[in-house]
């Protein structure tokens, strides 16, 4: 039975139409993934399920009495407000019951009768439960310290906030909006992992084609404004659209033989028209038209002229570079050579972006000698989106650059043929920039960039919003490209495809440089547990920590089990107390206090008991 369908559903923006007509469903547990090109309405449709958009016709139906959660790109949060109000805001009425519950169980003049019917409710919501797995889950995606405001921090962070928060509610069904964006690798895995074992049905955007292969089992794909369904995970899809590719093709070459055939029969046709010409003609223009709809859409091209690179390029000897306490760089040395592919990994924070900014002299380092070339022309896409004039046109915005632009094989094009390369059509090139959506504006940023002929391009997580067939593009671009490439991304498939040596930020100032790729880097075990600030836990009172050191005999899993009953026995006999008449008010804020901390000891020894087990595997 479906949880989500969707019938003839159509969605446009003023004259630009995304879909037309299209139809879906979702059985309970599917873990879905919606891809199309950028531009083609994925965030939108996502928007219409969530309710947060209208479509101009259709229905979107859910099953009845089912949870459903959205995590946009981009949430909005009060600035003024901390880590944990943020928290605590987005995470859903269980964990704010508990918040509640804290904060009066502190406060002596309390009713016990509130306390007594609040309680109630917590146990009916799980709330401890949930508190237990957004512990974990804050953990896993190291989220700032609770009393920071939101106004300091950055993008990536205030996403991790809202994932957070949406994943501790345990919704029914899940919608997400590119979660792996700003996420380190240590993070995805983690959330690869979470989602593939949770029972939750799931859809989700996302251009990590690691995690589509192994998180989801059925592909949606918006193309020219329909939509195709594949049962099965990205794999199976690469190989169906492949398959289904060359049937089109072989269909649209058959028709183009017909239609030569009947053009030759329309010019030579008698003027006086019969029943049966008008017939042919009729089939002639259908046949066109539908021609005209199969021929696949036109392919991104990069193959722009790099300029010429010397052989002094970057060298670095000793160079230091460290923001109060924290160590980014510790007698740094290295001298790029050409065609040098390296990749840069390491968690966030970390200080890659610092690194960056200080090879093209945009940030200082604190000693130490950089050196660089004459000929070098650096390319820099950053994570941030560009400076744009919001009045400004497309195609003024690439004409401020340049009118003419060289080719790899010495043409020049024009500042429109250029655009229409990089799949904006002259109907969209008088368009605001500002109305592109957000992978449109991305595709459109890496042109700004390529246009300049750079022989030094630093791409800094550039797979973030590009759709996949763009990424695919890409990578073919870099794959020929013969200047100095830099990459920090946490797209894995990007990375094994495109580096070939990488180097490893440890923190401390540490790089350790490595000659393969970071599949290899994996595998070898040579990736060891970068040193971060541990995540605080959030608004919980301080406990007993159990001990993870794994047990010698299946005596010691045998005690824990015993302890853990013991403990949810004492629990059950405490919250009986709350029905006894006669409870002065501070005996029940003090077993409110006790029974608190019981659950909490009972979620740590549970979790200490499922390490154990799976270690004894």
């Amino acid at each position: 039975m479906n949880v989500l369908s969707v019938e003839n559903l159509t969605k446009s923006y003023g004259d630009r139409l995304l879909f037309e007509n299209i139809q879906f469903g979702i059985e309970k547990g599917q873990k879905v993934a919606l891809v199309a090109k950028n531009g083609s309405g994925k965030t939108s449709l996502l928007r219409i399920l969530s309710g947060q958009d209208h479509a101009d016709g259709g229905t979107v139906s859910f099953q009845k009495n089912i949870n459903v959660k959205f995590l946009e790109q981009d949430t909005a949060f009060d600035p003024e407000i901390t880590v944990v109000e943020a928290i605590y805001q987005l995470a859903g009425t269980a964990l704010q019951k508990l918040a509640e519950y804290e904060r009066l169980v502190q406060e002596p003049n309390t009713p016990a009768k509130v306390l007594e019917d609040l309680l109630g409710e917590l146990m009916e919501l799980d709330s401890w439960q949930k508190e237990q797995l957004l512990r974990e889950v804050s953990s896993a995606l190291k989220l700032p310290e609770n009393n920071q405001k939101i106004k300091s921090l950055s993008g990536g962070q205030k996403k991790r906030i809202a994932l957070a928060a949406c994943l501790a509610q345990e919704p029914d069904f899940l919608i997400l909006d590119e979660p792996t964006n700003h996420l380190d690798i240590d993070m995805i895995e983690w959330l690869q992992e979470y989602l593939s074992a949770s029972q939750l049905t799931l859809l989700i955007v996302t251009h990590d084609r690691y995690f589509l292969n192994e998180v989801c089992d059925s592909i949606l794909e918006i193309d020219q404004k329909k939509l195709y369904n594949y049962q099965g995970n990205y794999t199976y899809y690469l190989e169906k659209k492949a398959l289904q590719e060359a049937i089109d093709q072989s269909q649209f070459e058959k028709n183009q033989n017909t239609l030569r055939k009947e053009l030759e029969w329309v010019r030579k046709m008698p003027r006086a028209r019969g029943t049966k010409s008008k017939s042919r003609m009729e089939a002639y223009q259908n046949l066109k038209e539908s021609n005209t709809r199969e021929k696949a859409a036109p392919d991104l091209k990069l193959d722009m002229k790099m300029s010429r690179l010397g052989s002094k390029i970057i060298s670095l000897d000793k160079v230091n570079k460290q923001f109060d306490t924290q160590i980014i760089l510790k007698d740094f040395s290295y001298s790029f050579k050409v065609g040098e592919r390296i990749g840069i990994v390491g968690k966030n924070g970390i200080g890659k972006s610092t690194f960056l900014n200080i090879l093209m002299g945009l940030a200082p380092a604190n000693n130490g000698t950089i050196e660089r070339g004459e000929t070098l022309v650096f390319g820099y896409y950053a994570q941030h989106d560009f400076a744009y004039d919001k009045s400004q046109r497309i195609l003024d915005l690439v004409k401020d650059i340049a009118e003419f632009i060289p080719l790899a094989d010495g043409s020049l094009v024009s500042a429109s043929q250029f655009l229409e390369r990089f799949l904006f059509p002259k109907s969209q090139q008088h368009t605001f920039v500002d109305k592109l959506s957000g992978g449109e504006k991305r595709r459109l940023y890496l042109l700004t960039i390529l246009i300049k002929n750079p022989n030094f391009l630093i791409l800094d997580e550039p797979t973030n919003n590009l759709d996949l067939p763009t990424i695919q593009v890409l990578e073919d671009f870099l794959a020929s490209y013969k200047g100095c490439l830099l990459v920090v991304s946490h797209d894995r498939y990007f990375m094994d495809k495109i580096v070939d040596h990488l180097f490893v930020l440890k923190g401390e100032g540490e790089v350790l440089s490595f000659t393969g790729t970071y599949d290899q880097y994996r595998r070898e075990a040579l990736l060891e547990e970068l040193p971060t600030k541990k995540s605080p836990e959030i608004a919980v009172p301080k406990t007993e920590k159990s001990s993870k050191q794994k047990p010698k005999n299946p005596v010691a899993i045998a005690n824990l089990e015993a302890e853990i009953q013991k403990l949810e026995a004492d629990r059950d006999t405490l919250a009986l107390k709350f029905n006894q008449t006669g409870l002065s008010h501070e005996e029940m804020r003090q077993n409110g206090i006790a029974l608190e901390k019981i659950n909490e000891l009972i979620a740590q020894k549970t979790e200490q008991w499922l390490t154990w087990a799976s270690e004894t595997l």
